[in-house]
């Protein structure tokens, strides 16, 4: 129930980037990319933890969140 509980919450939070994305009038990339680099945050996050431990987990998960940020397209 409580990963049913995420998931959702995780599409919930996605659903700008689906607008964003670049079928969309006036977007570019910046929507699509978001969706995949949400992705990869989340693999890399989840290996951060299974590898280090819930402590790294709080630490590295807002760093990487922050460096993916920076990586997306301005449009």
């Amino acid at each position: 129930m409580k990963v049913l509980f995420h998931l959702l919450i995780m599409l919930l939070l996605s659903w700008p980037d689906w607008a964003l994305a670049e079928e969309a009038p006036h977007a570019g990339y910046r929507g699509i990319a978001s969706i995949y680099y949400t992705l990869i945050w989340g693999i890399l996050a989840y290996g951060l933890w299974d590898a280090f431990g819930k402590k790294a987990f709080y630490v590295g998960g807002p760093v990487i969140a922050v460096i993916i940020y920076f990586l997306l397209p301005s449009t």
